[in-house]
């Protein structure tokens, strides 16, 4: 079966063991899913799923070959839309399959992928933890970026130094995390830690892979 499902994140609380041990945990609803799309190595060179998330409304709007592409698999058309990876060439899987929160049980390890939060323009000490200078009265170096290169060789700036700019909105991915509950009914996972994004942002959980 695949490896992943599709969620949204929909913030975070608590949960009490009986000792009093507090952990902080992500909610995420998870699917349901179903399977828009097989890939296969004959067809398009990689062995691959393409999910739908199936949520309460339908999208307002689907172009003409998105509707085509459902029409296909006949399948009503779904807003979100991430593909999966096949480890396995010999996994049966087919078009209109779904994919649940029931393939995950408690204590599984999970990587999630998610979008980071945008924060716009920022410094170099917020954007890259950078130390600054001294504090201390009469200091004149606080917050400032420094040198960002020679003047003599190479008489330009190194690409990709680090320096203030755009921070924020790029794919990150946590791995190693805990499925703390499994809530079939409501399609809930409760995963310790915190994941990418903020809230209702689209996550991908996947099963980690072990040797």
């Amino acid at each position: 079966m695949v490896n992943g499902i599709i969620g949204k994140k929909l913030g975070m609380t608590q949960i009490f063991a009986p000792d009093g041990t507090v952990t902080p945990v992500t909610v995420i609803k998870a699917g349901p899913c179903v399977v828009v799309q097989r890939k296969t190595v004959s067809t398009d060179g990689y062995e691959a799923v393409q999910l739908g998330l199936v949520e309460d409304k339908s999208p307002k709007r689907t172009n003409k070959p998105m509707k085509g592409h459902f029409a296909k698999a006949g399948i009503p058309p779904t807003k979100i839309l991430r593909e999966f990876r096949l480890e396995d060439a010999t996994i049966e899987v087919s078009v209109g399959d779904k994919v649940l929160v029931d393939q995950f049980t408690e204590n599984d390890v999970v990587d999630v992928i998610g979008t980071s939060k945008g924060r716009g323009f920022a410094g170099f000490v917020k954007r890259h933890n950078f130390g600054g200078g001294r504090a201390s009265h009469g200091s004149m170096f606080h917050r400032a970026p420094g040198s960002i290169g020679a003047s003599a060789y190479p008489s330009r700036v190194i690409k990709g130094t680090r320096m203030a700019g755009h921070m924020g909105v790029e794919r990150n991915t946590v791995k190693n995390l805990l499925i703390m509950k499994v809530n079939s009914e409501e399609n809930l996972l409760l995963i310790r830690g915190a994941v990418p994004g903020p809230t209702g942002a689209v996550v991908l959980i996947k099963k980690k892979v072990t040797d």
